[in-house]
């Protein structure tokens, strides 16, 4: 029987997460891996504390959606295949074919936590909050304020991108996911090279989402490197090396709802840089 989930993102502290409901910078992401025998597509969909080692399983019962959309096929929900140790494994709805450029992309449901002041301290040098953030809390904290937040988690994974500047390979008409919530979208020409620069967007309810931080980091080194969005939520970047890469990014808002809390969204973008040619 089909089942969905989603779970945590980006954090020093996976027990916390995993075992108190804490949810802190740890980001959730999808790491493809070798087709069905029938073709389909299938990702490992989990958490952890550095991209690209995944540490803790996201429960089905935690997701909210998904999707994949290829090149001639209309968007459709993931499937379930199997729950591992540190993963939830998904696939497409149906094959895909092994040259087709396909994205997919998940969205969590909200989690609510509190935070003492010293992993505070943590999360948001961990997300690399802004100065707004910081002075928000910092108000809050001389109140004597316990930190509270409801968080959730949008992931996104694009894979096989074909030359050319189709709106599934980059370009200006590049796929904006409806209803995602948060969604960072690739707009540089794909696929990807070592050398290249990486052109992206990140959106907020379909709007330009101005001056966030975005790190990107690869599975070849734990450095990564951190741009500001501009006035249109975009950003660029060199990808220096033929690797895995993810983009990371959290935002960090006062609670529209609940005085003195908080509410966030954590999104990431998973790819891969072939070799320079």
């Amino acid at each position: 029987m089909p089942r969905l989930a989603f779970h945590p993102a980006p954090l020093a502290l996976a027990c916390l997460l995993a075992a108190c409901g804490t949810a802190l910078a740890h980001d959730s992401w999808f790491a493809p891996l070798p087709p069905s025998d029938r073709g389909e597509a299938l990702f490992a969909f989990g958490t952890g504390n550095q991209f690209p080692v995944q540490e803790v399983t996201i429960p089905l019962a935690q997701l909210r959606s998904t999707g994949c959309i290829s090149e001639g096929l209309r968007p459709t929900p993931m499937r379930w295949v199997s729950d591992q140790p540190t993963a939830v494994v998904l696939r497409s709805a149906r094959p895909v074919p092994a040259t087709a450029a396909l994205t997919c992309w998940a969205q969590l449901k909200p989690i609510e936590i509190e935070i003492d002041n010293a992993t505070v301290d943590i999360y948001l040098k961990e997300v690399n909050a802004t100065p707004a953030v910081r002075e928000r809390w910092a108000a809050l904290r001389a109140r004597g304020v316990r930190w509270q937040e409801t968080y959730t988690k949008h992931a996104r994974v694009e894979v096989n991108p074909a030359e050319g500047t189709s709106p599934l390979n980059g370009g200006a008409d590049a796929v904006a996911i409806e209803g995602l919530g948060l969604d960072l979208r690739i707009e540089s020409p794909q696929p990807l090279r070592a050398g290249d620069t990486l052109r992206a967007q990140l959106l907020r309810d379909g709007k330009p989402l101005p001056g966030l931080p975005v790190e990107l980091r690869s599975n070849l080194s734990p450095i990564g490197f951190w741009r500001i969005t501009d006035a249109e939520g975009r950003l660029q970047m060199p990808v220096p090396l033929a690797a895995r890469w993810l983009l990371r990014a959290v935002d960090l808002q006062a609670s529209a709802a609940k005085a003195d809390a908080w509410d966030s969204r954590f999104v990431t973008l998973a790819f891969e840089a072939l070799p320079r040619r």
